[in-house]
């Protein structure tokens, strides 16, 4: 079994219409050996963007935290917040410094990005485990159910869904997938972000 695949979870993000979201499983495991039922995998690194860090449970604690420092460092030099396309080169430059010992980690990012003209787009990406950015219009997967989630997002996703139907199309998508693959599961967590507030939600899964 791959190091990726220990301790189970799978990551999602999809666009809507002025509106993007996020959503991950709940379960830790060690193997088939299920831990926790409450394992978070998606934080918020501002106001308008969240990283879900699908992988090795480990790495995800300590990636966290680096994130949130050189986050920290970036916000105290430029004296501005960091948009959601800097982000994303952060989080690949700080995975590739580590690519001959890499991270057991895929990071998934969502946010609401600022226009010249004032205004909010939606922004998702996704790199391996050694940084390697993937930028998406529709949405982006990773975790132990990534080729089911693949299955089933296109069949449900559509352009420009409302915030509403956004969360209810990535919410069967990940629970859909998550019943198919034995290393996730166990309820789900969804964050649905727009210009001017973000939207939290628990499911609840199947528990066998």
């Amino acid at each position: 079994m791959s190091i990726m695949d220990h301790n189970g979870g799978s990551v999602i993000a999809m666009v809507g219409k002025d509106c993007v979201a996020i959503a991950s499983d709940l379960r830790l495991g060690d193997r088939a050996l299920s831990i926790s039922s409450n394992f978070q995998r998606i934080f918020p690194i501002t106001d308008r963007i969240y990283v879900g860090l699908p992988g090795l449970g480990t790495d995800v604690a300590t990636l966290r935290e680096r994130f949130r420092f050189r986050v920290n460092m970036y916000t105290i030099k430029e004296e501005r917040e960091i948009e959601p396309e800097t982000f994303a080169h952060l989080v690949s430059s700080t995975l590739y410094e580590h690519r001959f010992g890499p991270y057991f980690i895929e990071p998934v990012m969502a946010g609401m990005s600022k226009t010249p003209s004032g205004g909010y787009k939606p922004f998702i990406a996704a790199t391996d485990l050694i940084g390697c950015l993937n930028f998406a219009k529709d949405f982006v997967v990773a975790g132990t159910a990534s080729s089911k989630l693949y299955g089933v997002a296109e069949g449900l996703w559509e352009p420009d869904l409302e915030p509403e139907d956004l969360f209810e199309t990535i919410s069967q998508t990940l629970l859909n997938a998550a019943d198919r693959d034995a290393f996730s599961g166990w309820g789900a967590i969804v964050h649905i972000i727009t210009k001017d507030k973000i939207i939290t939600r628990t499911l609840k899964g199947r528990m066998d």
